[in-house]
């Protein structure tokens, strides 16, 4: 979601709410798997513990779903679809009446589910309560708009016949969703695929399921009828694998790591060929021209890459600067990287809040590490913070070169690489030069080169003078091995329905 313009993110015209403080006194209320608007125990017994990144304090422990809770959640979603079920029966403008009460219920427990996204994924209160929030309540409002507009056409064939074409939904469809945005990913996932008529099977992210359980009490509440929306807690390599290997899953939409969504489409090939959209990693260029407004260019490159402590797939985590102005923009970038205050993320004056487990954790530390071994030039941070949680310094380097591990593999941390390039040929080949196809800035006030760069760039984003600029509105998804299809917006929906032809032969044809 966009670390900019939190008035964008609000519903209709109306002005961002103040910002409360966190709820103190409050309870984890789900924790098991949600199957026909019940709640379930695992089959197997198991539960998996659920832990505070910013404290390395246990918050709960959750159900843990395997196989066969997978198969029981499925079965429950193929019911809920049957031919002649209340949901297939439903007029289309009623799914979106659904949808914009779900959006009513989002609204009124606003300050409850932004407590408990800061607490189970570390993520700054103040973001979570203005923007995540903010942006679920307005992803689900576009999408119950469109509920009954998704319609197909009529086609003049030759012939004595009347053609016409239906767009009708997928059927049940496996969601699987990451642990950086874990409600904001909830609902991209549920509102295209719930406004199509379809039915879901949801699998949050093992260390941040709280919010998703949550949402099934208001999924109930809204009067979703039982079995539409199914929540299976539990660990990628059994859940998630069951659902992307599952025979009766017609579609698979992941969220995550390039070197999963291999593995879920792979499994989707060698099962039954299930429709499959994935949106994966990125190493997002960010090209920044000496004719650029430095101080906005600065400020949206830092936005870019230190959101959300890095962890965002569209982070800008290559940052090309035009040869004039690199000393500069390296200078004004590390004064703004060392005016942090790092902390609980749920303390008012944070800035930062810790990484999202111990892997993530040391898997940054590492990079950092190789970005010194192999020559870069470490400009701030470069270790860890406090004696307790999973925190990172903001890192900043410069004289970063192409080749260099913090230049090509995706680090999902507060770490900003700044490379240097001379001429418009060189950085759009370096720019492309990766596996990745996500996202791209580019800074400049010249149109001219704005419009032959966003051309030039392989990317299914690219953002003018600005970064991190997503709407409900606007398609999401990226080129080569960030993904396949796309998310939101009317490109989204195209995502979660099927195209029928029906041809009917007629005695005479008028045109």
């Amino acid at each position: 979601m966009s670390s900019a313009n939190v008035k964008k993110q609000t519903p209709g015209n109306r002005p961002a709410p103040t910002l409360p403080a966190p709820l103190a006194d409050w309870k984890i209320q789900y924790t098991k798997i949600f199957v026909n608007n019940e709640w379930h125990n695992s089959v197997s017994g198991k539960k998996f513990p659920v832990y505070n990144p910013a404290t390395e304090e246990k918050i709960c422990e959750v159900e843990e779903g395997d196989k066969e809770d997978v198969d029981k959640a499925v079965k429950a979603a193929r019911q809920a679809f049957q031919i002649g079920s209340p949901w297939r029966t439903m007029d289309a403008s009623e799914r979106g009446r659904l949808l914009n009460k779900l959006a009513d219920l989002i609204e009124r427990d606003r300050l409850l589910l932004a407590t408990i996204e800061s607490v189970n994924g570390g993520k700054l209160f103040s973001s979570a309560f203005m923007l995540d929030l903010g942006g679920c309540v307005k992803t689900l409002r576009y999408c119950a708009g469109w509920a009954d507009k998704v319609q197909g056409r009529t086609i003049p064939v030759d012939g004595n016949f009347f053609t016409f074409t239906k767009h009708e939904p997928i059927g049940v469809c496996g969601q699987i969703i990451p642990w950086n945005f874990p409600l904001v990913m909830f609902v991209w996932k549920i509102g295209p695929a719930l406004c199509c008529g379809n039915t879901v099977v949801v699998k949050p992210a093992e260390q941040t399921p709280l919010t998703a359980l949550y949402m099934g009490s208001l999924i109930k509440e809204a009067g979703f009828p039982p079995g539409v929306v199914n929540i299976v807690p539990g660990y990628g390599h059994t859940a998630g694998a069951a659902i992307s290997s599952h025979m009766d899953v017609d579609k698979v939409a992941f969220t995550g790591s390039t070197e999963v969504g291999k593995l879920i489409k792979e499994a989707a090939g060698k099962s039954n060929l299930k429709r499959v959209t994935l949106e994966l990693g990125g190493k997002s260029p960010c090209i920044v021209f000496a004719d650029a407004d430095l101080d906005s260019a600065v400020e949206y490159a830092h936005l870019g890459v230190f959101y959300h402590q890095g962890q965002c797939c569209i982070a800008a985590s290559r940052i090309f600067v035009e040869e004039p102005i690199y000393d500069e923009f390296v200078r004004r970038s590390v004064e703004r990287a060392k005016r942090y205050t790092l902390g609980n993320p749920l303390t008012p004056g944070v800035e930062q809040g810790p990484q999202i487990d111990k892997e993530q954790y040391q898997k940054i530390l590492e990079l950092i590490e190789s970005g010194k071994k192999q020559g870069a030039k470490l400009e701030c941070g470069g270790g860890p913070w406090g004696n307790k949680g999973y925190f990172v310094q903001p890192t900043v380097f410069s004289n970063v070169t192409d080749e260099m591990r913090i230049a090509k593999e995706e680090i999902f941390g507060p770490v900003q690489q700044i490379m240097k390039f001379k001429t418009v040929d060189e950085v759009i080949k370096r720019a492309n030069n990766t596996l990745y196809g996500l996202a791209a800035g580019v800074f400049t006030q010249d149109l001219d080169k704005a419009l032959t760069l966003s051309s030039a760039l392989q990317a299914g984003t690219v953002w003018i003078n600005c970064y991190s600029a997503v709407s409900s509105q606007c398609p999401f998804g990226g080129f080569k091995m960030s993904g396949n299809g796309r998310e939101l917006g009317e490109y989204g929906l195209q995502e979660y329905t099927e195209v029928k032809t029906v041809t009917v032969k007629i005695s005479e044809k008028n045109s």
